[in-house]
């Protein structure tokens, strides 16, 4: 079953919530939606669901117009950020919930409960209230409702935000596998490009209610087709430092001189913005092509086993993602190693009109 959404509006009380959205998402298919708050993630779900209506547009199920069909009428399941649970009912039977209600007889529904279950862990589980539960086991019986019911359409607000790391790692690895063994659409939503890239799949980035770019996740990563995908899609955001090609050099910010590169070499003279992931730059130099940057070091922000380096000189600010832990005093001077092979380079207006070819991970 595809679930294809055709020019949706969403307008409540003369503020838009989402601006003449087009997506195709295919049967079997994980999709992200990665936005920042606000970027109308929860509204297209809703919309999806048919707990809203589009203002304009159609929405289609399977070649369908569902547009205006509620969501009992569709075969849709949703979980949300709260763990949203009957407190009087046991685990066993909050899964069993929709079934019942959809008179399902009752040796089918034991044998999808205990599937359900299994395939989220928590069979041992199934005799115990809510109450007793610990939060991931309650997110995983809440999970186990929506799965149940075996709906064409899986939708997840952010459904991991009130777990711990280690168990938000835990689910996006059972994310996967349940949905690898199931035919049903999968939309998850995100403010976090890590989870994006964690969970595969495809994903969809939104910002102020507009679909900016969808397709294969690693593909929207590493090639953006503007400067505002670029931004939503990285954590820390991309570096963007202003730039001018002309001639055989490119010149940061009137300073900061180079030699162009194969790369960049097909580019016509001109003013540009210039892009470059925190990961990619380092403390020593890794390629030929690294250019050498002084810096004074703002602030030193350890993250476990990760330190984010905020820097800047008189023209420009960076950010540089580092592993492992480093201690740098404020306003320290550093000296730091930029890849001008792995630069993506913007127009004017933000497009997108150089991606490098030597991309490596993340």
């Amino acid at each position: 079953m595809s679930l294809i959404l055709e020019n949706i509006d969403h307008v409540v009380g003369g503020d838009t919530y989402i601006a003449g959205v087009n997506l195709e998402l295919q049967p079997g298919s994980f999709n992200v939606l990665l936005g920042r708050t606000l970027a109308g993630k929860t509204t297209l779900m809703r919309l999806m669901a048919g707990l809203d209506s589009p203002t304009r547009g159609r929405i289609l199920m399977d070649g369908i117009d569902v547009t205006g069909r509620s969501v009992r009428k569709r075969n849709v399941s949703m979980v949300y950020q709260q763990f949203i649970n009957y407190p009087a009912l046991s685990v066993y039977d909050n899964i069993a919930s929709p079934l019942k209600l959809a008179k399902v007889e009752r040796a089918e529904i034991d044998r999808r409960v205990r599937e359900v279950a299994e395939m989220l862990h928590i069979e041992h589980l199934l005799d115990r209230q809510p109450l007793e539960l610990s939060g991931g086991q309650q997110q995983r019986t809440a999970m186990g409702r929506a799965l149940v019911k075996d709906a064409d359409v899986v939708l997840f607000d952010e459904p991991l935000v009130n777990l711990d790391y280690k168990l938000r790692e835990e689910f996006r690895e059972e994310l996967r596998s349940v949905f690898s063994e199931r035919n049903c659409i999968a939309v998850y939503a995100t403010t976090e490009p890590a989870e994006a890239l964690a969970l595969g799949g495809n994903t969809a980035v939104l910002h102020e209610g507009r679909l900016l770019q969808y397709g294969r996740t690693e593909d929207v990563y590493h090639r953006p087709c503007d400067i505002l995908t670029a931004e939503m899609f990285s954590e820390p955001p991309i570096n963007i430092v202003r730039g001018i090609i002309s001639g055989s050099e490119v010149t940061f910010d009137k300073s900061l001189h180079f030699p162009i590169n194969d790369d960049l070499r097909t580019l016509a003279p001109g003013e540009y913005r210039f892009g470059v992931r925190a990961s990619h730059i380092s403390l020593a130099p890794r390629d030929k092509d690294d250019i050498e940057v002084k810096m004074t070091v703002d602030l030193a922000e350890i993250s476990g086993s990760e330190t984010f380096l905020h820097v800047h000189n008189d023209l420009f600010h960076m950010t540089v993602h580092l592993e492992g832990v480093h201690e740098f005093p404020v306003d320290a001077p550093v000296t730091l190693y930029f890849p001008t092979h792995k630069v993506y380079a913007f127009d004017r207006q933000g497009a997108v009109v150089h991606i490098p070819t030597h991309l490596g991970g993340v």
